[in-house]
């Protein structure tokens, strides 16, 4: 028996629905599909729209840009153009005027030209004439040569020697009278350059002047400590001057001791010893001479020093180190109260500028200056003047002979053989005769630069004063207003006097008076 199957009513139900729903999705789908499409194309159409537009304003603007680029083209083409057409009408201009100026050459050429050929007649016609003149005078010159032959009797060549004699003895005449007049322009002459010479050289040097001398006296704190310098029965003393070379004198002057010896160094030498003997206190033989040996070190090396320096001062090479020792011995040296290694400095630099002007070596003359003095550092010990022990030195150390003939001739003493014996002589010369520099101190110069210029300031109608040169020339500045062109030499002249009736000096003062007038205004 066959059975059947039956089929729940719900299943069909759910299988129905299902159905249902796949068909109303796939139509949902298909709607939306349909909707998305429409949107896509509606969004192509709408690019393509706008990209129409840009297109189209791309175009436009290029087309704007194209027309402004080709006006200005046009534009730059059209300047250019009348610039180029200026540069041509200015070309053109210039090309004229030069061809005005050519044919204004050519006819000036032209007319030298003509004046040249005209000229050259004159000057050929000229010749013919001087040629004809020439052989004219020939003719004539020889006959009165024969006739002056027939009236002296004298051969040609007896008159051509006579004629000579004649002219030599002229000429003799002549150049006699032109040495004379020109060895008395010289002998005029000479004084004045010489003169300016010096003042040229005093004017630029400037060098310190330093009134030191050597000094001789030892203040002593109290009369015990001179019983200690003098020692028990004298022993210090005695001892004192074996060590030192030096005399030393204790007199009733308090508080003084003097120390007395013609060599300068070993009178320092004993003026230190002595000094730092006090300050120490202990003063006996033992001591004193290690005092004196140690303090003759210091001065030795001092010395050295001393002579280094001068000679760096002046600039001066190659010297010998026992001549620089003595050059710096002079240190301790005076000379009616000058110092005579500051004196030989200035000396050094007065030669070299004299020579400058000479046209002569300044080196050779500095070198000569620098030593001319170097014997008196040994002249305590040698016998003779110092002018020849320093000659004597100067040729122990290898010195040239000019500068050896200076040394020896600074004084007069030997003619001099060159001119740098002169010029030495001469810058020594001025060295120790300048104001202020022997047998006066510095300060004593100042008082007397001082006095001279308020004595010219006493006057009425000076302004001011200035003594310039060393002392030997007193320049005067007047008020303008007060003195006048006629007064002023007058009011120069009383200056004068009153210098020469109140002021003691070496040489001459000379008084410059000096006048002028300013008139300032200020433009604002």
């Amino acid at each position: 028996m066959l059975s059947s199957t039956v089929v729940p009513i719900d299943y069909v139900y759910a299988l129905t629905a299902v159905s249902l729903a796949l068909i109303a999705v796939l139509i949902v789908s298909m709607v939306v599909r349909g909707r998305r499409i429409k949107q896509a194309e509606q969004r192509a159409r709408e690019t393509l729209a706008q990209a129409e537009r840009e297109a189209k304003n791309t175009r436009k603007e290029a087309e704007v840009t194209a027309k402004e680029e080709i006006l200005k083209a046009r534009e730059t083409f059209a300047r250019s153009t009348q610039r180029t057409r200026n540069e041509l009408k200015e070309l053109e201009r210039r090309l004229a005027k030069r061809e005005d100026n050519i044919e204004r050459k050519m006819e000036t050429v032209s007319r030298k030209e003509r004046t040249v050929e005209a000229m050259e007649r004159r000057v050929a016609e000229g010749e013919s004439q001087l040629k004809q003149k020439t052989e004219a005078l020939n003719r004539t010159l020889a006959q009165q040569k024969q006739q002056l032959y027939r009236i002296s009797g004298l051969s040609r060549d007896e008159a051509r020697a006579l004629l000579l004699k004649m002219i030599e003895s002229d000429v003799e005449h002549e150049a006699a009278a032109i040495i004379q007049r020109t060895t008395e322009r010289a002998r005029e002459t000479a004084d004045e350059q010489a003169k300016e010479i010096m003042a040229s050289a005093i004017q630029r040097l400037a060098s310190e002047f330093t009134s030191e001398t050597t000094v001789s006296t030892v203040d002593i704190p109290n009369d015990e400590m001179k019983g200690r310098v003098i020692g028990r029965e004298g022993r210090n003393i005695r001892a004192f001057e074996k060590a030192t070379g030096i005399d030393v004198i204790v007199d009733d002057t308090p508080g003084v001791v003097v120390v007395s010896g013609f060599d300068s160094v070993r009178r320092e030498v004993a003026r230190r010893s002595m000094e730092k003997l006090i300050r120490d206190g202990r003063i006996h033989p033992a001591r004193i001479e290690e005092v004196v040996a140690e303090t003759t070190k210091e001065v030795d090396h001092q010395i050295v020093e001393a002579g280094k320096q001068a000679v760096m001062d002046t600039g001066v090479r190659g010297i010998h180190p026992k001549a620089i020792s003595l050059i710096g011995r002079l240190r301790f040296r005076t000379s009616y109260g000058q110092n005579c290694l500051q004196h030989s400095i200035e000396v050094a630099h007065l030669s070299a500028m004299i020579a400058a002007e000479l046209g002569l070596n300044e080196k050779l003359a500095k070198r000569a200056g620098l030593l001319h003095d170097i014997g008196k550092a040994v002249d305590h010990e040698v016998e003779g003047g110092h002018p020849e022990i320093g000659a004597n030195l100067a040729q122990r150390y290898n010195e040239k002979p000019a500068i050896i003939d200076a040394i020896r001739g600074h004084h007069e003493t030997s003619p001099p053989q060159s001119m740098y014996t002169v010029i030495v002589a001469a810058a020594d010369a001025i060295s120790a005769s300048r104001p202020g520099v022997r047998r006066e101190s510095l300060e004593k110069y100042v008082q007397r630069l001082e006095k001279l210029e308020a004595l010219a300031c006493e006057f009425p109608g000076v302004d001011v004063a200035y003594a310039i040169q060393a002392g030997r020339e007193v320049r005067v500045i007047v008020d303008a207003d007060r003195v006048d062109d006629q007064s002023a030499f007058k009011l120069c002249r009383d200056i004068a006097n009153k210098i020469e009736k109140d002021v003691t000096y070496p040489g001459e003062v000379k008084v410059t008076l000096l006048r002028e007038r300013r008139v300032i205004e200020y433009a604002r």
